[in-house]
């Protein structure tokens, strides 16, 4: 298991984004998400403006009440008609400004939604197109983090933060404008004083976005942790390690805790300076504006509507720092799954694929010349060197060797989930690196002997095979599989729920599974990682029979580990360090008393041994 404490999750295969970019140039690498919803975003900077401009003349009402209205009636004029006019007029804004912000809440949440569930789209299907290269040194915790958390932060800023950034911006904007309409000395003392402020808020700003993206790292190590050890439950419960992984996990849990601190102690602190300062420059101006009313130079109406946008003013500031720091850790995680984005695999296709021959009852004719492959996590070690097969249409090989021969890794390269380094494989004479991936693909069937169950019912998990099959097709796949009757014992047949990975059926019946799924696909070459396995004697005999029908009129490559399938074989091929050193079929490779007797009679002694006891029974 992945020690994730310390270090963090391998996160190697995924490019480094530089931490130099500025917070606004990262998010605006968003910018494709948006874009197909610009009319949305018009309507909401219409409803935005709106809200922004009602509420900048509630001031000026103000400034007419005072001077206009309660000036008069303390001199016994008219005064309570402007009174009057000026309250009428203010709720008019606020119906204004009631329609307009619903109207922008709507609108901001409903884009937060819609691109949030893009992103995660678009995430997720660059993801499942990536080689087992990148899943080789990439746990799927940290994708899921990225996924789920981040993606969640991306959309507070889509969904809140936009829209509360352009509203406070107008409104400083407008406010500062309008204190210059008001006073303009006053003005220009309050903006010498914030220009001072601000530098300390951008200092402490780009602090907050490096841990904020810190925080998601270890929340995303966290992540990663608890789906390693849930996926391995038995195996943890079987080894008494409840308590050392519950420990492994508090431990990953309190490092996410303090880096979140440390972010949340910086942010506050932002915030504190922010208001501190900007408040106190306003404190300070408005002090002076006293004294002006005071000498007569400014009237009580004009300090109030001073006052008021002065507020504005300062609200805006203070609502931006706030922004600011929902920005930055909306940056860390934007950088996070552009990363991820960014990643290419290096399976990648022709732009003109040509096209296999059309199908037929002959099977694919399979060469391979001069194959040589390492793992990418293991590049001093050859996992195949200087492979050469040639394999006829519709004939059954049996590939046999010590684990690590080579077997499953010319699966993988026949599927072309990696690429050799060096040589080529062909089917019906044409390279697979020509071939379209998809068309490729749904020439093989393989049934693997570590069988996937995926979390819904048996119908849909054999249907995978062929996602347009009818329900007959699928049952018919099953019964030639020995698996229909199990399948029928179920509590609900075939719509009975198998659990998340299997977990309701035992092993053999898992394998019969696979196995129905792989007939239901009906390729032209089958890839039988020793399919029958886990079977009892009973089911092995079943399957052996569909399995025989199965391979007739196509190709079929065996990883063999049970006699009885090497001997059915046309022929076997004996692997061992990624070279062939034998090929032949069973008789004459024993006769040949090299390394396919060793492995005979290390091997297959306790079978033949049981064989010729109930032979003799």
């Amino acid at each position: 298991m992945t020690n994730t404490q310390d270090a963090g999750v391998d996160t190697s295969s995924i490019p480094q984004q530089s931490n130099s970019q500025s917070t606004f140039l990262t998010l605006s690498r968003l910018l494709p998400f948006l874009k197909p919803y610009r009319r949305q975003f018009a309507f909401a900077g219409i409803a935005l403006l709106i809200a922004a401009s009602a509420t900048l003349t509630i001031p000026y009402a103000f400034r007419q009440m005072i001077d206009l209205g309660f000036s008069k009636i303390g001199s016994g004029g008219n005064g309570i008609e402007h009174v009057n006019l000026t309250f009428l007029a203010l709720f008019g804004v606020a119906v204004v400004l009631g329609i307009a912000t619903a109207a922008r809440f709507y609108m901001v949440s409903w884009l937060g939604e819609r691109v949030t569930a893009d992103i995660r789209n678009a995430v997720y299907a660059h993801v499942i197109t990536q080689s087992p290269e990148f899943f080789e040194t990439t746990q799927t915790g940290e994708v899921l983090s990225r996924l789920t958390t981040d993606t969640s932060l991306i959309q507070t800023v889509v969904g809140t933060s936009i829209s509360l950034a352009l509203r406070n911006l107008l409104l400083f904007i407008g406010g500062l404008v309008m204190l210059f309409v008001t006073s303009p000395m006053l003005s220009s003392i309050i903006i010498v004083m914030l220009v001072i402020v601000i530098l300390p808020i951008i200092f402490f700003g780009r602090r907050v976005r490096k841990l904020s993206r810190d925080s998601q790292d270890r929340i995303a190590d966290a992540s990663a942790l608890a789906g390693e050890i849930l996926n391995a439950m038995p195996t943890v419960q079987a080894y008494t390690h409840e308590e050392i992984e519950a420990k492994r996990f508090s431990n990953s849990v309190e490092n996410a805790f303090k880096t979140a601190m440390r972010r949340i102690r910086a942010r506050s602190l932002l915030t504190m300076i922010a208001i501190l300062l900007i408040f106190g420059a306003i404190v300070f101006v408005l002090w002076l504006g006293a004294h002006a009313v005071v000498n007569g130079e400014m009237s009580g109406g004009k300090l109030g509507q001073f006052i008021l946008y002065a507020s504005i003013v300062a609200g805006a500031v203070g609502a931006l720092s706030e922004v600011l720091g929902e920005a930055q850790r909306a940056a860390g995680a934007t950088e996070r799954l552009l990363e991820l984005m960014s990643v290419r695999s290096p399976i990648t296709e022709v732009d003109n694929p040509l096209g296999l021959p059309a199908n037929n009852s002959r099977g694919a004719k399979i060469s391979i010349r001069n194959l040589r492959f390492h793992y990418p996590s293991r590049p001093e070690t050859a996992a195949l060197d200087k492979l050469n097969l040639e394999i006829q249409a519709g004939e059954t090989i049996a590939l046999v060797g010590a684990s690590g021969a080579g077997k499953t890794t010319l699966f993988q390269l026949l599927l072309r989930f990696y690429d050799p380094e060096q040589g080529t494989i062909c089917i019906d004479d044409i390279s697979i690196r020509e071939l379209n991936l998809l068309e490729l693909r749904s020439t093989i069937g393989i049934v693997p002997q570590d069988t996937i169950i995926f979390s819904a019912n048996a119908l849909e998990n054999i249907r995978f095979g062929r996602a347009d099959a009818s329900d007959d097709e699928v049952i018919k796949a099953a019964k030639m599989a020995a698996a229909h009757d199990f399948i029928e014992r179920l509590p609900d047949g075939y719509n009975s729920f198998l659990g998340e990975r299997g977990v309701r059926l035992s092993g053999g019946q898992k394998q019969r599974i696979a196995i129905a799924r792989a007939l239901l696909k009906n390729p032209r070459l089958m890839l039988l990682d020793e399919a029958t396995s886990a079977l009892d004697a009973e089911s092995e005999r079943l399957v052996q029979q569909a399995l025989e029908t199965a391979m007739q009129g196509r190709t079929t490559i065996i990883i063999a580990h049970r006699l009885a399938t090497v001997k059915r074989a046309d022929r076997i091929v004996v692997l061992d360090h990624g070279h062939i050193v034998e090929v032949g079929n069973h008789t004459s490779l024993m006769a040949l008393n090299g390394a396919y007797a060793k492995l005979a009679k290390l091997q297959f002694h306790i079978e033949e041994n049981s064989n010729t006891t109930e032979e003799i029974t």
